[in-house]
């Protein structure tokens, strides 16, 4: 479950009202529970505890200082996807040995970086990928480990943007091709071949698709093993959340959606692979993001204005899509709820934002209380993909984060003055 639950008609996350927090910090406000990620890390940990494994936080979906050292002290190992998000994790206290590079697109610096640090593995997605690492280790005099990303054309059926794992997608190697990819690589003398990999997509809330992308790539993984003297096989992340209403009678409920239908819970997920991952007797890793972060953050904002056009009506807030594009990129749903429970009934309302684009939007003829200005609104479910994914599309600064703990609560990210917004900006000489 998350920790985020009315108390006396007032939201609170762990020990602290959210409105005391937004007067102490203003808004927008990104609140994140401690207690909701190392909940959901250490529920996910027990349930692979019958194999080894590494769960390797996929820091895309929140690059938060703060967040990285909670996994770190954690234990995690992290999946990230540039030089920059090495560079993050390092800064957070966490290891290099201990991490996976991802992406399509590395750079010769940034392998570069990553193998002087000591990063435990490249997880490549095309042949020329490992051409350049290959050319960059022997400059370097260092053995480059990687392994190869497999796409297994698995359909997810999760949204378009981010499904990884069919042969639409820009990612990884076809299944049919990876054996003759391996026996290439292993010919290349500064690779090390450490592994296998897949990714299937993101936001899954069924275990069938993960099923058949591991019966399809388990196999393979067991032939190549034997063949390269692999370590490990990593099955990538994309366990989905709940983000349907759960604070609607005031209790959250984490495990299930409104219906009653049953998500994706860490045993089930464990229960149904396990089966076939304890038999190859590999390190087993996983990639998982938002399973770990989305649902311990919230968006805090404040109703600047309620408008009425025709038979419209507009909660007008200070947050805008540069704060959480998800909704406008996406089409995406966050339960939206007043941080003072207000009683009476609903009416259908847009939430917005103030950026000039008719796509700032957080909900749509949403049923809401009937807000007024000077009131707080929470957007649940927004500690994944929320802040990451911020902007500063009309000069607006970034949004200030709190990390709360209990009754403790810290600024974890300062709230960004405007002028930093064009630091390193100049005028050209000859404008004077």
């Amino acid at each position: 479950m998350h920790d985020f639950r009315y108390v006396q008609g007032g939201l609170r996350c762990e020990g602290l009202a959210v409105e005391t927090l937004a007067r102490r910090f203003g808004t927008p406000l990104f609140v994140y529970s401690q207690h909701t990620l190392t909940d959901h890390f250490q529920k996910l940990d027990a349930a692979l505890a019958p194999v080894d494994h590494w769960i390797c936080y996929a820091i895309k979906a929140n690059s938060s200082l703060a967040i990285l050292r909670s996994f770190a002290q954690l234990g995690a190992g992290f999946d990230v996807v540039s030089g920059g998000e090495l560079q993050r994790v390092i800064a957070a206290g966490g290891e290099p040995g201990r991490c996976v590079f991802a992406g399509v697109a590395k750079t010769a610096a940034e392998i570069e970086y990553a193998l002087r640090q000591g990063v435990y593995c490249f997880n490549v997605e095309s042949e020329p990928e490992l051409a350049r690492i290959d050319r960059v280790a022997a400059r370097l005099k260092m053995r480059a480990p990687v392994a190869v990303r497999v796409n297994p054309n698995v359909d997810a059926h999760t949204h378009a943007k981010i499904t990884t794992g069919t042969y639409a997608n820009k990612f990884g190697i076809a299944f049919e091709e990876v054996e003759d990819v391996y026996a290439r690589a292993a010919r290349l003398k500064w690779l090390h071949l450490r592994g296998i990999q897949m990714h299937i997509g993101s936001q899954l809330t069924t275990v069938a698709p993960f099923r058949q992308a591991v019966e399809r790539v388990a196999p393979l993984a067991e032939k190549l093993a034997a063949r390269h003297g692999f370590e490990f096989f990593s099955i990538g992340g994309g366990i989905g959340i709940v983000y349907e209403p759960a604070l609607a009678s005031g209790e959250a409920r984490w495990w299930r959606s409104p219906a009653g239908k049953k998500i994706l819970t860490p045993d089930r997920y464990a229960a149904t692979l396990l089966p076939q991952l304890r038999r190859l007797g590999l390190k087993i890793l996983l990639e998982p993001g938002r399973f770990l972060v989305g649902n311990a953050g919230i968006l805090v904002t404040r109703v600047e204005y309620v408008k009425q056009t025709g038979r419209k009506r507009f909660v007008i807030v200070d947050a805008a899509m540069n704060d959480l594009v998800r909704p406008a990129f996406y089409d995406a749903y966050h339960e939206i709820v007043p941080v003072r429970r207000l009683a009476g009934t609903t009416v259908e309302s847009d939430v917005v934002g103030g950026i000039c684009e008719s796509g700032d939007y957080f909900a749509k003829d949403r049923p809401l209380a009937k807000v007024g200005e000077g009131d707080l609104l929470a957007l649940l479910s927004a500690g994944a993909y929320g802040s990451v994914m911020g902007s500063n599309y009309n000069s607006r600064p970034f949004a200030a984060e709190v990390l709360v703990r209990g009754r403790q609560a810290a600024l974890v990210r300062e709230r960004q003055p405007v002028a930093d917004i064009w630091r390193g900006e100049r005028v050209a000489p000859w404008q004077g």
